[in-house]
């Protein structure tokens, strides 16, 4: 048995106490949390006939969630050794801990399913999408970045091919509302939404993970490796996007689509914004998109470009403020660090005026930015404190009664 094998687990600095590399990464989730915030709260469409795409929608729509999923990723890595998967027995002991802490935010995600709520509430996928990342776990860099890459180009054929299926079925074999205690009586009907149907598909969404994973394994300390995921990440987001571009407007494959048999006239602000609803099937064009929650390669490349871009400027950021001796990405930082708590807080506020609507005088905009200073606030205030938000609390305890292993008696 290695030393590793026997080493005690070192104990995370607490929020307020993170280094330049942790507060960068807790900065990227905060922006990602306020990203899908802006996209619960205001609207990503226009009022009008045409759907007009609005900045918010051009902006964080598919973006926000997938660098949330990418960031989950890192956070896996940097829980399992760094640079250095850890092997034998400590890796078989953080897998129990992820598992336990992914049933704590399953549980959440549960509950917050049963909600009155228009917003498509990401936890249980991505708790199930950490149960889903156990194996490989103890995998370096470059085998990480040859399974996300086979993932990032097989997974949506896949899904194109076996969505249908489920859809066709008698009932269709997908939800249409987020996951709830009472779906778990339909195992079959909650596993294919969770998987193929539903809003975020663990088997394309995997791609994310793998990513993030492979992403935490570099040198994240490094200005070399954070201008690398700059400047990387921005270059293959562009040109994902691009080649979706070109494909849908000069090689013909909008022209296609839109020949489908009842195809929605408003298409191509969808393919701009958000498909999530719309039917990709009977047309091979729809894997050649770059669209916002399509799950397609293009689309998974972008959006994990983007990702990269903005964890690499994040602890650029945060390397900068070490240089000042000043926490400036605290104001992201602080909230990125309890975003299970502050992402379970904003769903069940919004939940409140769902039925009743928006107090008087109030606007979407002035809503969000009620509810993201709001979260801002809090995790500052947390962060200065050095505490633990209460949900990312319980999942560390979760995590530490996984890894606990009783002492050899004799």
């Amino acid at each position: 048995m290695t030393s590793r094998d026997t080493a005690p687990p070192r104990r995370a600095p607490r929020n307020g106490a993170a280094s330049p590399r942790l507060s960068g990464i807790d900065a990227a989730r905060g922006a990602a949390l306020l990203g899908m915030m802006a996209t619960h709260l205001m609207p990503t469409f226009g009022a009008d006939a045409h759907l007009t795409p609005t900045w918010v929608g051009l902006v964080f729509s598919g973006r926000s969630a997938a660098l949330f999923a990418v960031l989950a990723g890192i956070g896996l890595a940097l829980a399992t050794g760094k640079e250095s998967p850890r092997q034998g027995q400590e890796l078989w002991a953080s897998r129990r801990g992820i598992a336990l802490r992914a049933l704590v935010i399953a549980v959440v995600g549960l509950m917050l399913g049963g909600l009155e709520v228009n917003i498509a509430v990401i936890l249980v996928h991505y708790a199930v999408l950490f149960l889903c990342m156990l194996p490989f776990l103890g995998l370096p860099a470059k085998a990480l970045c040859a399974w996300a890459g086979g993932w990032l180009l097989l997974s949506p054929v896949l899904a194109y091919l076996v969505r249908p299926w489920l859809l066709a079925a008698s009932p269709p074999l997908q939800l249409g509302h987020n996951p709830g205690t009472d779906d778990l009586e339909t195992p079959g009907a909650l596993l294919a939404d969770l998987f193929f149907t539903g809003y975020y598909p663990v088997l394309q969404w995997m791609t994310y993970l793998l990513i993030g994973l492979a992403i935490g394994r570099l040198a994240l300390h490094t200005a070399a490796v954070q201008l690398l995921l700059l400047g990387c990440g921005t270059v293959v987001a562009v040109a994902a996007k691009l080649l979706g571009v070109v494909a849908m407007d000069s090689w013909g494959g909008k022209a296609a689509l839109m020949s489908i048999p009842g195809q929605d006239s408003r298409l191509d602000s969808l393919l701009q914004v958000n498909l999530t609803g719309v039917q990709q099937t009977d047309s091979w064009w729809w894997l050649a998109t770059a669209a916002p929650h399509s799950g397609t390669t293009l689309d998974l490349l972008h959006t994990s470009g983007t990702a990269a871009a903005v964890v690499g400027l994040c602890l650029l950021l945060g390397r900068i403020g070490g240089l000042l001796k000043l926490n400036i990405l605290l104001p992201l930082s602080g909230p990125g660090a309890m975003t299970l708590s502050l992402y379970s807080a904003h769903v069940w506020v919004v939940s409140g005026f769902h039925e009743r609507g928006l107090p008087a005088g109030w606007t979407d905009e002035g809503m969000y930015w009620a509810q993201a200073i709001t979260a801002a606030g809090i995790g500052v205030l947390f962060g200065l404190l050095r505490r633990r938000g209460p949900l990312e609390w319980l999942g560390h305890q979760a995590f530490r009664l996984g890894r606990y292993r009783p002492a050899a008696v004799g």
